[in-house]
């Protein structure tokens, strides 16, 4: 196994930064990185061979080994099996602890990386730690820019480990790996790790650090000394005003005396502001009892001479909270010195200790003023950090600002849930449970809250111990309830956070609604008691939920600060969770919309089997703007078609369906494709805003007679043909225009042949999208033939193994593209293979157009279906020929008739002339003798209809056929009574006929 040590890298670049990540495609080296290599370089540092000093005397028990040795064994346990090094160093750059296998530590000492060894850009070049420690903030440093050629094969990652009180950086932890094994994820365990820390440091100096504060603050609550805000400058008390400052100035001096309390050797320290004047802040260490603390006073001057007068009043400022400090040293009358105990600013023998040779050495205060005079103000008290207030503050402000970017990320109602307890636990509950309203979790908008009325509640989150609990079974997914008078219910009944303690033994009463959920938490918290807050959830006067936080026993009780931080929280949660149930409101009603518009069961045609695959890009919504339908026409044909609406959602959903119920209808009519796609562009055209502009659309007409298919395409791809032998071809369909774009450009319609079996695909562009390594239409479409064809001798059996194999190849995470993550567009795939009526289903007579013909025209239909077994429908068959054969002849306009009778699972009847005109049926009055022929049509068979042909038209009529002892089964229902007057006219007309 190969060992690898490594000193650093920057969070940002590693986990966000694409180009610059693990695994840069190009040697880009950043600014920051160059500017170091620069100083390398002038400081003459060997790239091959750096000699790196050694210091003997660091301290093996050190607060920070003693915070951080525990946390970063749990941390190399992580990655146990893999060449990881950590390395741990102080902020002067001193390794003061490492951690790696043992042959990687042997290669460490080879190359003087020792407990002692400096490796800061002096001795070492471009280091994690110079790096990290210069810029006060995480960084990484990826292969090539490593200054030493030794490292150029690895990924180093570094975090500062800061005070958590005064927020210095007390030194930093180094996690090296080779490049080929850094993750995005190692920089988020590394920076927990470091977080841990901190609050190791902030636990060992608590103790002292409350002390001091108890003091500091009993000493405010007797009113002891003046006080002063910065901001205003304005006395509470007595004293004289000081400078007023700028709110950056504000900050940037409160952050300079938070690191000089947290320093160990700094005494003083230099913050320039506007106007030339410049702010002096100096360190004064104090003690009480067992509690050490420093203060800092500042006092103020120009950049070249002191603008305070002596003997101008003093006042105080304000603390890093905003609220306004006693003064350190309020005016003496007569400018006598201060009382010791008034000097100090602390009671009780609180006293102020020298600084040291450093101030000896100095003589007098920088500012002006001898011995602490009166032109100097309290800034900050604390024990070597800001305090335990000012750290819960910073805790809080950081896991709000967290929240904010981690909760609510997706539009799903339990995952927002989650993303609450995830960020919680453990930072402010041991264990997180959110319960939502039924009719949260089911869209619906929940009724508005009601005192002592709680609303049914479901949990969905559980958390503890920094992973997710549960499942169905164990109460993680189970209706809860609470009880009058406990916490939960007095919060949701309040309508704000309550803080309280809860006893184990209460979580699994009956009346939580069942001992699921509280056998959870007892497994979670333990017995005995604990301290709990709850917060609800509530959105315009209605309550959405309920989120409950515990901490093990009561050693850690929430305060009135976790109230307003837990209602914060629950604020933030239920804007997100009323998002997502607004949009999963919406979505269901889009997705009902559109499966109610789409075709719901694959349709059955006379001659075309089908299969066809929907994938909306929106997969969670499941809503586009792509369709396609199959209709069946008259004469045994079927149309195909497949569309696409720009966009996606429910305005997509809703234009899509209009343009398919228009195709129905005039598919209805029989009209040829061309003339279909016309209308469809009229209609579109007509609101030139309308969304289904440049919508696209591809009809098709298949005729299992002829064996002949018509299509036309409105801006739509060409549709795929997969012949019997295994030939594959895109159609040659003339390109029209899309929907709403046509202007008087008429569709060009093509007819082809295509012979039994094959294979006809329609898709939408969707399917063609440009994919990883496929970028071009012409390669795709290829892509598309070959997946059709597939492996095996044609003809495929199964039309729903080539739609997967199709959607497998062209789609993002198919075999034959790296992307993992859905279509880009919405696709819709139709597959039909076709089917040839045989010859000895179809008869076809043509006719003269003679009155003579109609009873041979009877007899031709007789004999046939004597022949086709069908003597039930002779009676039927014989009025339906004798009417339209009659009409043809006197309304035909001459020529010859024909007459042609179709066989399949109905006995479709066709009759054809010249002419272009329409019959219509009416009702005739009692004494007319004409006007019943189409009546009696229609009453006898099932349907009937006309289609237009360039020169004529084909009046049609469907009959079912019945077993025999079914009926009459001459059209598919109970034969009709006919009235006296209608049957002694329809005999008469057979009479007439002939």
């Amino acid at each position: 196994m190969s060992y690898y040590f490594v000193l650093v890298t920057s969070f940002p670049i590693l986990a966000r930064d694409g180009r610059r990540g693990v695994r840069p495609s190009t040697p880009e080296v950043r600014a920051e990185i160059l500017a170091s290599w620069q100083r390398s370089r002038l400081l003459g540092v060997d790239r091959e061979n750096p000699s790196l000093p050694v210091e003997s005397d660091l301290d093996p028990d050190s607060r920070l080994v003693r915070a951080a040795m525990p946390v970063l064994r749990r941390l190399y346990e992580r990655f146990s099996g893999m060449p990881v090094t950590v390395v741990l160093t102080d902020p002067r750059a001193n390794i003061v602890d490492r951690l790696g296998e043992t042959g990687g530590l042997e290669l460490m000492d080879a190359a003087s990386l020792v407990p002692g060894a400096n490796v800061d850009e002096r001795f070492m070049g471009t280091s994690s730690v110079s790096m990290v420690l210069s810029t006060r903030a995480p960084f990484v440093v990826v292969g090539h820019e490593h200054f030493l050629h030794s490292l150029k094969t690895l990924t180093c990652m570094a975090a500062p480990v800061r005070d958590p009180v005064g927020g210095t950086v007390q030194g930093a932890v180094n996690l090296s790996v080779p490049m080929e094994l850094a993750r995005p994820g190692m920089t988020l365990m590394l920076q927990n790790a470091t977080d841990r820390i901190g609050e190791r440091l902030l636990e060992m100096g608590s103790a002292r650090e409350r002390g001091l504060m108890e003091s500091f603050l009993r000493a405010r609550r007797r009113g002891e000394h003046a006080e002063i805000d910065l901001a205003s400058g304005t006395p509470a008390r007595r004293g004289g005003a000081a400078p007023r400052l700028a709110p950056r100035e504000e900050l940037a001096l409160l952050e300079t005396a938070t690191e000089l309390i947290s320093s160990s050797s700094e005494t003083f320290a230099e913050v320039p502001l506007t106007g030339g004047r410049v702010a002096t802040l100096r360190r004064k260490l104090l003690h009480h009892g067992d509690a050490e603390g420093a203060a800092v006073e500042i006092s103020f001057r120009e950049a070249r001479s002191t603008v305070t007068a002596p003997g101008a009043p003093a006042a105080a400022a304000g603390g890093p909270n905003g609220r306004r400090v006693p003064l350190l040293r309020p005016p003496s009358p007569a400018g006598r010195p201060a009382d010791t105990r008034e000097e100090t600013g602390v009671p009780g023998g609180a006293r102020e200790e020298p600084e040291g040779p450093r101030e000896a050495e100095r003589g007098h205060r920088p500012g002006g003023t001898e011995g602490g005079g009166p032109d100097a103000w309290l800034l900050m008290v604390g024990e070597p950090g800001v305090g335990r207030l000012a750290v819960e503050a910073r805790r809080r402000l950081s896991l709000l600002n967290e929240a904010g970017t981690r909760i609510g990320t997706t539009l799903d109602v339990r995952r927002t849930a989650e993303e609450l307890a995830e960020i919680t636990v453990p930072r402010f509950a041991d264990v997180v449970v959110v319960d939502l309203a039924e009719d949260v979790l089911a869209g619906e908008e929940p009724p508005p809250g009601t005192p002592g009325a709680a609303p049914a509640l479901h949990r969905v989150a559980v958390r503890g111990g920094g992973r997710a609990e549960g499942a169905p079974g164990d109460g993680a997914d189970a209706p809860v309830g609470y009880a009058p008078g406990t916490p939960q219910a007095r919060c949701l009944d309040a309508g704000r956070p309550v803080a309280d303690s809860v006893r184990t033994e209460i979580l699994t009463a009956p009346s939580l609604g069942g001992a699921h959920p509280g056998e959870l938490l007892r497994g979670l918290l333990g017995e005995g008691e604990h301290s709990y807050l709850a917060a609800p959830l509530r959105a315009r006067g209605a309550v959405l939920g309920l989120a409950g936080f515990y901490r093990r026993g009561r050693a850690r009780p929430y305060e009135e600060d976790d109230l307003a931080l837990a209602g914060e929280l629950a604020a933030r949660t239920t804007i997100s969770v009323d998002n997502a149930r607004r949009f999963s409101r919406e979505r269901d009603a889009a997705l009902t919309l559109q499966r109610s518009l789409l075709p719901r069961d694959t349709p059955r045609l006379a001659a075309v089997d089908l299969a066809h695959r929907y994938l909306p890009a929106d997969a969670r919504s499941g809503v586009g703007g792509d369709w396609f339908d199959a209709i069946g026409l008259s004469g045994m044909r079927s149309a195909l078609v497949v569309g696409d609406v720009a966009g996606h959602g429910l305005e997509a959903a809703a234009t899509m369906g209009r343009l398919r119920t228009a195709v129905r209808t005039l598919a209805d009519l029989d009209l040829p494709p061309e003339e279909v796609l016309a209308h469809l562009d009229d209609l579109v055209g007509r609101a030139p805003d309308d969304p289904a502009t440049a919508a696209t659309c591809l009809y098709a007409v298949y005729d299992p007679v002829t064996c002949r298919c018509t299509a036309a395409r409105a801006g739509h791809p060409p549709p795929v043909v997969v012949l019997p032998g295994g030939e594959s071809r895109t159609l040659d369909l003339p390109a029209g225009p899309p929907l709403g774009l046509g202007g008087l450009q008429p569709y060009e319609p093509a007819t082809v042949e295509l012979p039994a079996g094959s294979l006809l695909a329609l898709y939408t562009d969707g399917l063609l999208k440009e994919g990883r390594g496929y970028g071009d239409t012409e390669a795709r479409t290829g892509l598309l033939t070959s997946a059709l064809r597939g492996t095996e001798p044609p003809p495929e059996p199964s039309l729903e193994r080539i739609c997967d194999r199709v959607t497998g190849t062209l789609l993002p995470g198919g075999p034959h593209d790296g992307a993992r993550d859905g279509p880009r567009d919405d696709v819709a795939l139709l597959l039909a293979r076709v089917h040839a009526l045989p010859a000895d289903r179809v008869a076809s007579w043509e006719l003269p157009s003679d009155p003579s013909v109609v009873s041979d025209a009877r007899a031709l239909a007789r004999r046939q279906l004597d022949e086709w077994g069908l003597p039930e429908l002779e009676y039927g068959t014989g009025l339906v020929v004798s009417e339209l054969v009659t009409n043809a002849v006197r309304y035909g306009g001459g020529g010859p008739v024909r007459l042609r009778l179709l066989r399949g699972t109905s006995l479709l009847c066709e009759v054809s002339d010249r002419s272009n005109s329409s019959p219509r049926i009416r009702r005739a009055g009692v004494t007319e003798e004409g006007g019943r022929g189409l009546f009696l049509v229609a009453q006898f068979t099932r349907n009937w209809g006309v289609r237009y042909m360039p020169r004529g038209k084909t009046v049609w009529a469907e009959q079912v056929p019945h077993p025999e002892g079914s009926g009459s089964g001459r059209s598919g229902r109970e034969e009709p009574a006919l009235e006296e007057a209608d049957e002694q006219a329809l005999l008469a007309m057979f009479d007439d006929l002939g």
